[in-house]
């Protein structure tokens, strides 16, 4: 018969084996590290209902109103984005004043902007260019497409694919002219 303390021994052997077991897979790291991509997802900066105004020398160059901005600095290029659409006046030195508007846009830090979703400029002579995607580089005032456009003027309406300008609309080229349709005056 086995005396008390091999028993007692046994069971302490026992118990430091489980206890030793537990520590070993308690170790181990269970909390999964949380990607730096996800972080970057993330804007940096997000602002509602937002009217931007730039001025030079105390001229008014450019007014911007959004219902909601949100910037990303963390990747590469840096961006902001205007999920709620935009819309722009831009004035040149005889301050007249061109309306850009888009449901979409897009900007990145040289400048270079993308408009997206019901785009519309309209300039000081009432001219309206009409298309779904707009390109527009503002370092160098020139705004392009290669989609579908439709420039109304007050006598003639003219459609085609590609396009481009500066930001007034003064200096246009429609590429692929599909139709172009003179309005009359009758009185």
């Amino acid at each position: 018969m086995k005396s008390p303390s091999s028993k007692l021994r046994f069971y302490f052997i026992i118990a430091a084996i489980i206890v030793l077991a537990m520590i070993a897979t308690s170790c181990e790291n269970k909390i999964p590290a949380i990607p730096k991509s996800d972080l970057l997802i993330l804007p940096s900066l997000t602002g509602k209902q937002v009217k931007m105004v730039m001025s030079d020398s105390g001229r008014i160059q450019l007014i911007m109103t959004t219902p909601l901005v949100e910037k990303y600095d963390k990747v590469d290029p840096p961006y902001a984005e205007f999920k709620a659409g935009m819309k722009v006046v831009l004035f040149n030195k005889q301050n007249d004043s061109v309306i850009v508007t888009a449901k979409y846009a897009k900007c990145t830090n040289n400048n270079l902007w993308e408009l997206r979703d019901s785009v519309v400029v309209i300039n000081e002579n009432n001219e309206k260019l009409e298309t779904e995607l707009l390109f527009w580089n503002q370092e160098k005032d020139h705004i392009y497409s290669d989609r579908f456009v439709k420039m109304t003027s007050e006598d003639v309406v003219s459609q085609g694919i590609g396009f481009e300008s500066d930001s007034h609309l003064n200096k246009r080229r429609i590429f692929k002219e599909t139709a172009t349709i003179t309005i009359r005056n009758e009185k």
